[in-house]
């Protein structure tokens, strides 16, 4: 049987309301007791019920995350970021996972509710309308990150994917390549697939390179994308000097597919990623990419719903800059 407020007053020879004072750190006690609180609280293993107490103050103190199935190393810097913010300023966090495409968005959005969680916020997931609908009527501050809505009242953080897309592909124009292929993303995506595409068919076309559908082998942002699009590649006897991958882990894909087959990256064909996740700088050779500063989108998204929360304040949409992250997979054409 759990431990009670009036089990430790009786062992420490105090009272409940000296116990209860302590626990909830309110003052009013010398440290001696405080100690002698604390020790026998230990002790006896007490729990602080805390759904309780928020029923008393109107707040958990709990903010919750939301992001599809875990199938890439793209979400840990972002998680990381909410986490140390979160603990920083003394709030808990409760993640659950909305599932392939969102499909289990409702009923994420559900549990948010039912753990009463003072701020959401919500990674990587597509929202329709219905989706926003459930979300404002939570009636707590919440943040989008890497993902955005059609909607302007719905505050969000991301990368410009059209901009940093078409930032790589320029990179390797200027290293003098010209058939470029693009690997991973889903055109049908409309939140980072489309405009990555879209990003990449831009330069490509401004730099007067004719865009051949045939070297675009879309996919997911995962590493078996990058393994069956270089197959593909292979397997057409396409002339690619170098692809453009949708994420880091795609660009693992490709240079696994290209080490499997004697292709040497990148004397043979260059590879560059996005993100620039842990992963990139593991790989052989070490990855060009385009960098997302996820940890702090996690935690400057995380420290404004926190501000929301505490101020009332209203959370406006950012959008956080890229850069080229330069290291060994890109060898320039002679």
């Amino acid at each position: 049987m759990a431990a009670t407020i009036k089990d430790i007053a009786r062992v420490a020879g105090v009272s409940t309301a000296t116990v209860s004072r302590v626990i909830n750190n309110l003052g009013g006690y010398n440290e001696e007791t405080e100690k002698k609180v604390m020790a026998v609280s230990k002790e006896l293993g007490y729990r602080k019920n805390e759904n309780a107490r928020s029923l008393v103050q109107k707040s958990t103190n709990t903010i919750g995350v939301i992001m599809p199935d875990v199938t890439t190393a793209f979400y840990g810097d972002i998680i990381k970021g909410i986490e140390d913010t979160s603990y920083e300023y003394g709030y808990s966090v409760i993640l659950t996972h909305a599932g392939s495409h969102g499909s289990r968005i409702h009923e994420s959005m559900n549990l948010m509710g039912e753990r009463r969680v003072d701020g959401l916020i919500i990674v990587s997931v597509e929202l329709h309308e219905s989706a926003i609908q459930s979300l404002t009527s939570l009636g707590i501050p919440y943040i989008l990150i890497s993902t955005k809505t059609d909607r302007e009242d719905t505050p969000y953080m991301k990368v410009d994917d059209y901009s940093a897309a078409y930032t790589a592909v320029k990179y390797l124009i200027e290293h003098n390549h010209r058939t470029i292929g693009m690997a991973g993303a889903n055109p049908h995506d409309p939140i980072a697939g489309e405009p990555r595409m879209n990003g990449y068919k831009q330069a490509l076309q401004d730099y007067g390179i004719k865009v051949d559908l045939n070297l675009i082998k879309s996919g997911g942002f995962n590493f078996e994308s990058g393994k069956s699009a270089m197959q593909a590649f292979i397997e057409d006897e396409a002339a690619v000097t170098a692809v453009f991958c949708a994420s880091d882990e795609v660009a693992l894909g490709i240079i696994s597919t290209c080490y499997e087959n004697e292709i040497h990256v990148p004397n043979d064909i260059s590879v560059v990623g996005y993100d620039n996740s842990k992963v990139s700088h593991m790989s052989v050779p070490p990855l060009t990419t385009v960098a997302q500063p996820l940890y702090d989108m996690g935690r400057e998204g995380c420290f404004e719903v926190i501000a929301a929360i505490q101020n009332k304040s209203k959370i406006e949409s950012k959008v956080i800059p890229h850069e080229l992250v330069v290291r060994k997979s890109v060898k320039t054409v002679v």
